[in-house]
């Protein structure tokens, strides 16, 4: 297994955007707020942290070539 060396804001982003993933589906799946409301928001969150996801994943996979 090989491993990669990040910087600590490529980590900061990491770690952020599966926390806006987590969140978008965490709110998807709760009673807290109105359901249009929740809806929207976790939906947001969700595209949002999948989205940023992409460019991310794919700067640490070049770094392992």
């Amino acid at each position: 297994m090989k491993t990669v060396d990040l910087s600590f804001p490529e980590l900061a982003l990491i770690a952020g955007t599966r926390g806006m993933l987590g969140a978008g589906i965490a709110l998807l799946l709760a009673d807290r707020l109105e359901p249009e409301q929740r809806r929207c928001v976790g939906w947001t969150l969700f595209g949002i942290g999948a989205l940023s996801t992409i460019p991310l994943a794919l700067e640490v996979l070049g770094k392992r070539r």
